[in-house]
């Protein structure tokens, strides 16, 4: 596993969701000095309780901390979890079984796509997401707060080669389904009941060659009205609940 390190994380939201799902990694908190809001007052009475460091600084030095993300008043310093790499992914195959369910994201760079991705994937209870390591955001302060604590609840696989990562799911029963808008299969008329991995392209490219051909096939998500392409987080939302609906009989 890849040895995480150290971040800000920057809002009110973001910090909340550290605190609430997994405050031991949270390592220390700043508020803002004279702040009056009763989020914050919540989150100062989160951190004592939890023994963690709390500091009031200046909203300049928030500022500093933030890196240029709104931090409204409150940062904090966050160990974020451990994220997986190719070979923890037989693992959690098995684990999963028959209800193995992954979202896989060939290359999205948006900080804030990526982010509702790991969201929406955690309300679907998918088993993991899938990135590449070197075409993907990172998983930073930007991701965490629009995941909503997500990032840190469901396990990240950062595969050093994304096609090599999806031949070794297919090895292992998992079948492998593209979202391409010209494919000619619809979503909705594929069985996404057994162990499956949804794969989505970048906000530019879409699916990558390689990646094309590790898929068991393509699908698309059917748009009667006059726009014909989705943002890559609404169109994962869709699939994957999708997903939950086939799964539950309906």
């Amino acid at each position: 596993m890849a040895k995480a390190t150290g971040e800000w994380l920057a809002g009110i939201n973001a910090v909340a969701a550290a605190l609430e799902h997994d405050p031991g990694h949270v390592l220390e908190v700043l508020l803002e000095a004279g702040a009056r809001n009763p989020r914050l007052a919540a989150i100062e009475e989160g951190a004592r309780q939890a023994g963690i460091p709390l500091r009031k600084v200046t909203s300049q030095a928030l500022d500093g901390a933030a890196g240029g993300v709104r931090h409204q008043g409150v940062v904090a310093r966050y160990r974020g979890a451990e994220t997986l790499e190719e070979r923890d992914l037989a693992e959690l195959v098995a684990a999963a079984g028959q209800r193995a369910l992954f979202l896989v994201l060939d290359g999205i760079t948006d900080p804030h796509n990526l982010g509702a991705c790991l969201r929406s994937a955690a309300a679907a209870a998918a088993t993991a997401v899938v990135t590449p390591r070197d075409r993907s955001a990172p998983i930073n302060a930007t991701v965490r707060k629009t995941a909503a604590g997500a990032a840190d609840r469901l396990p990240v696989v950062r595969a050093a080669n994304l096609a090599r990562a999806l031949r070794a799911l297919r090895e292992q029963g998992v079948w492998i389904y593209g979202l391409v808008g010209e494919a000619g299969a619809s979503l909705y008329d594929t069985d996404l009941a057994g162990p499956i991995a949804l794969v989505l392209g970048g906000e530019a490219e879409g699916l990558r060659r390689l990646t094309r051909e590790q898929c068991d096939g393509l699908v698309r998500i059917p748009m009667p009205g006059a726009i014909d392409s989705l943002n890559v987080s609404v169109a994962a939302g869709i699939a994957l609940f999708e997903a939950v609906r086939q799964r539950r009989g309906g």
